[in-house]
């Protein structure tokens, strides 16, 4: 495909200032970590470039991380005798906690160092309270029970 003169037109995220020359209103992306409040966390504009909103917006992450733990070791769905029924809720929980997991995940590739520390912190929360032993000391945790029987010889 050929342009005028051989030369491509410019992309669409640059505008003409008026006097011939180019401006880029194209916001940068970080691609490595960096501190600071002016991030875009899983929308666009926000939480802006306040610090309340950023702190906000630092909660709901934490929060977000807790709640993918806790759904990844409770056990909601006991044994009915409907097992079709009790697969769909089941399946219904793993989707909810992939869609929260999911966007944990979106949230930290924002790069932003305070985000993933509250995702990590969020994390190691939700595990201290819904998995480790410290307040169920005399139960096995869900990711040391074995899936098979033991053998016995």
């Amino acid at each position: 495909m050929e342009y005028e003169g051989g030369v491509m037109p410019p992309p669409a995220d640059m505008a003409s200032n008026g006097t011939g020359g180019m401006e880029n209103h194209k916001m940068t992306m970080h691609m490595t970590f960096f501190w600071g409040k002016n991030a875009e966390i899983l929308f666009s504009g926000w939480p802006g470039t306040r610090t309340g909103m950023y702190v906000l917006s630092l909660i709901v992450v934490f929060v977000l991380a807790v709640l993918v733990e806790w759904l990844s070791h409770s056990h909601f769905i006991k044994s009915r005798n409907n097992n079709f029924v009790a697969g769909l809720l089941q399946t219904l929980m793993h989707a909810v906690r992939m869609g929260l997991a999911y966007l944990v995940m979106l949230a930290v590739m924002s790069f932003n160092l305070g985000v993933f520390i509250a995702a990590v912190a969020g994390h190691a929360l939700g595990f201290l309270l819904f998995a480790s032993r410290v307040f169920r000391p005399n139960q096995i945790p869900s990711y040391e029970k074995p899936d098979l029987p033991p053998m016995s010889c």
